[in-house]
């Protein structure tokens, strides 16, 4: 870019070719704060001030404007040319003060510092071009710049030849090669990677090298792309001409072609890179906001995206097409304005129908591009007086509007709207082509991260739905769950726990895996989970669980394989028994020392392989221990043995805490620190608390009518002793009942009756007979069959079950007051 640096001019065409050659440019680079970060030999050269007293140094002190329009260097006027000229866009001082975000160009006079060709208080006839730096990080504005009076003192031109200079790019047959302008390069503009030095010496290579060439035959455009700022009336050649006069020599025939080409060229690679940009995620919000920010600066100065209600709840594909009662949100804003300027005008999250006489209505309803190539003062009112909350008119007034439909699969999702500033070019018909192009590539991406989210929140209520809602609290023990999702797409897995109230208050903990992932894993799942909640009311011991359980697998189809922990906690007796289908061992954390150990047990086949016996074992407990149930996602990650995984579910187990959630959380914590896990979680804690002596009562009755009235005395002696007087009379009713059946219907032996206090009373009838009981119609005039139905009223629950040859019916009372 800066050729200065080699030679002070450019080697000419060709022999015959006296009216072409090249001067050198200064290259000067601005950031974001006017400060000049990169000052090249040829700005030095030009402008007389060396690099170390210009970089950081506000660039407007620098270049200094003197004017709006130039005088010659002897004092007089330029000739009629440069009274036509009205300027390509903003002038030199406001493009280094980062007022633009679009390419501009123009003519401006300079005073020089130290220049060491112009006396005192002459001043610089220059030519000069600024390019926003497009890319991450952020802005910088490269500055290009060229001595004017060269070209008479040095080439001697007059005014009517410079008057048809026009900036161009030198062919490719001129430039070095790639190589070695890939690696002058950084060298120009420093703090460039091989990476992007690379990319852009590609373009070079296709779009030419930036130098100020002066023909008096040829016209080629001076900005990299399209949107600088043109005076109207002129054709695109003659519209990049600095010096504002039209050509006396007509354009060479096939230059228009390859100027439209080239603007074609120019937004097929804008659209490229926008597609390259979006979509890098699929979440939504993330989507919402690349997508917005694609449009700004290089196509619009403002844009704001507008979605359905459907959409962004990632709800089902929306029905039938936008109306007047569709409520739309903005859902992202993104300009090149001050910051915070449109907060209040149009804040990103408001949620309204947009009013039909809009062309926001009109776009959304069609589904087709609005374009309207600058919004009069008239019409600015017009379309904000439909919006009753908003007034429009210092955001639309003056401005260039395009409104281009969101759309995905011919429904219209929303919609986006796009301004570009007053002294920029209006949207025009090619423009309204490539936004409707954008919006397309948009609108599918969009529908995507829309389809991740509905899919996901599908998984996310599957999988709510199939889990338990776990007491925290069951009969002498205390519970914790927590469940993790895979990060796996889908996000739906066969991990399962599950907490089953059975009678004697005993507990049954359950933890399960069923191999694989998504909905069939998901669907096995709650079919193994229903049949253990069956048969575990059923009273069904452990093995024989397993057992049935596994012939469930092998009934439902081959493929259904799952491991399976079934264990039952009984707090009066202080008993865990365990039965174990191919899972990973329980963690039991001792209260008496704090400390925690794998529970040894036979650790069986998967359910559904088959063949392979089940064994239970007895374990001992004591009041406060902790038993630790979960999946292997939580101790199993790709890479790293098992056995460190339990070794440190171990460890994490025996940490105190303030609480059975505080547990479950330290555990995660600990075990699920890596990137690792793909798999999803189940964990179970369970504090054991068990149930003191003391509030447990037993007595043996004959199968008498008079013991009736004896197990009325003894509950009433027991309530009064535990000091619950309010619940003695209906207690002494509902216990009479049961007790009533069990003489009448008991072959022969002894009747058992035992009430267990807890958050509830439980009362518990045993006799020898296996038939369970079962609710009666009783008539007005029947002496018998309304026991049950009294139980069943004035109970909380009740229930029966059956173990060998004899059963037990059970009730619940609530405690209250």
């Amino acid at each position: 870019m800066d050729r200065g640096s080699e030679r002070d001019t450019a080697p000419e065409r060709g022999a015959g070719d006296t009216a072409a050659g090249r001067i050198p440019l200064a290259v000067v680079v601005v950031d974001h704060a006017g400060l000049v970060s990169h000052w090249s030999s040829g700005a030095r050269r030009l402008f007389g001030v060396r690099r170390d007293d210009a970089v950081g140094r506000l660039a407007a002190d620098l270049l200094p404007v003197s004017g709006a329009l130039p005088e010659d260097l002897h004092g007089d006027r330029m000739p009629d040319a440069y009274e036509e000229y009205d300027g390509l866009g903003p002038d030199l001082e406001s493009s280094l003060g980062g007022h633009t975000a679009y390419a501009t160009a123009g003519r401006a006079r300079l005073f020089p510092h130290g220049h060491e060709r112009t006396p005192d208080g002459e001043r610089l006839d220059v030519l000069w071009w600024a390019y926003p730096l497009v890319g991450p990080g952020p802005f910088r504005l490269l500055v290009l710049a060229a001595d004017a009076t060269r070209l008479r003192d040095e080439r001697g031109y007059d005014d009517e030849t410079a008057e048809r200079i026009s900036p161009g790019f030198a062919r490719h047959t001129e430039l070095p090669a790639s190589e070695e302008l890939e690696r002058r390069l950084p060298e120009i503009l420093p703090n460039m990677g091989p990476g992007l030095s690379g990319r852009i010496v590609a373009q070079i290579l296709e779009l030419g090298y930036p130098v100020l060439e002066f023909s008096q035959f040829d016209r080629v455009p001076v900005t990299p792309y399209w949107g600088v700022p043109r005076r109207r009336g002129r054709t695109r050649a003659e519209a990049v001409v600095p010096q504002g006069r039209a050509a006396a020599a007509p354009v060479p025939a096939g230059t228009e072609q390859d100027l439209e080409y080239a603007a074609v060229r120019e937004r097929l690679e804008f659209l490229n890179e926008v597609s390259s940009g979006i979509g890098s995620s699929l979440d939504l919000g993330e989507t919402i906001r690349e997508v917005t920010s694609a449009a700004v600066p290089r196509f619009a100065d403002f844009a704001g995206t507008h979605l359905r209600a459907a959409v962004l709840a990632g709800e089902g594909f929306p029905d039938g097409p936008p109306d007047a009662s569709t409520v739309m949100f903005r859902v992202w804003v993104e300009h090149n304005d001050e910051p915070g300027r449109w907060d209040d005008t149009v804040p990103v999250g408001e949620a309204f129908a947009f009013p039909e006489h809009t062309p926001f209505f009109k776009c959304m309803s069609t589904g087709e591009p609005v374009l309207i190539p600058r919004v009069t003062e008239e019409l600015g009112n017009r379309i904000s007086g439909e919006f009753e909350k908003r007034d429009l008119r210092p955001l639309i007034t003056g401005r260039s509007l395009l409104i281009v439909p969101l759309k995905a699969r011919n429904v219209v999702l929303g919609f986006m709207v796009l301004m570009r500033r007053p002294d920029r070019p209006a949207f025009d018909d090619m423009d309204r082509t490539t936004g409707a192009e954008l919006a397309a590539r948009a609108g599918l991406v969009l529908d995507n991260a829309r389809m991740y989210t509905y899919q996901e929140n599908v998984a996310d209520t599957l999988q709510d739905s199939m889990l338990p809602q776990v007491n925290p609290r069951m009969a002498g023990c205390d519970i914790a769950t927590r469940y993790l999702p895979g990060t796996r797409l889908g996000r739906i897995g066969g991990d399962w726990f599950d907490t089953i109230k059975l009678p004697g208050s005993r507990t049954a903990l359950v933890v399960g895996d069923v191999m694989g992932h998504g909905l069939n894993s998901a669907a096995m799942m709650g079919q193994l989970r229903t049949a253990v909640q069956t048969m575990a009311a059923m009273e069904t011991p452990p093995v024989q669980l397993l057992r049935n359980l596994d012939d469930l697998a092998r009934r439902l189809g081959d493929n259904y394989l799952a491991t399976c922990l079934y264990a039952v906690y009984d707090p009066i007796g202080g008993e865990l028994t365990l039965a174990n289908a191919g899972h990973i061992p329980p963690v039991l954390v001792r209260a008496e020392d704090g400390g925690s150990e794998l529970i040894e047990l036979p650790t069986g086949a998967p359910i559904g392989v088959g063949g392979v016996p089940f064994e239970a074992i007895r374990v001992k407990v004591a009041p406060g221990d902790r038993l630790v149930l979960c999946t292997d996602g939580l101790v199993e990650v790709r890479g790293s043995d098992i056995g460190e995984g339990l070794a440190a579910l171990c460890e994490s187990a025996a940490h105190p805490a303030a609480s059975m959630d505080d547990a479950c959380d330290t555990i995660i914590r600990a075990l699920n620190t890596g990137g690792g896990r793909k798999d999803d979680v189940a964990l179970l804690l369970a504090r054991l608390n068990g149930i003191p002596d003391e509030h447990v009562a037993r007595w043996w009755l004959d199968a008498d009518p008079r013991e009736v009235a004896r197990a009325r005395r003894l509950v009433r002696e027991r309530l009064l002793q535990w000091g619950l007087p309010q619940a003695v009379e209906t207690a002494e009713l509902l216990a009479s009942e049961v007790v009533t059946n069990a003489v009448r219907h008991a072959e022969s032996g002894r009747i058992g009756l035992r009430v267990v206090r807890t958050d509830a009373l439980l009362f518990e009838v045993t006799d020898d007979e296996p038939a369970l009981p079962a609710l009666l119609s009783a008539g007005p005039y029947d002496e018998s069959g309304r026991g049950l139905r009294v139980v069943s009223r004035l109970a909380r629950e009740w229930g029966a079950s059956v173990d060998g040859h004899r059963k037990t019916v059970w009730f619940e009372q609530a405690i209250t007051g």
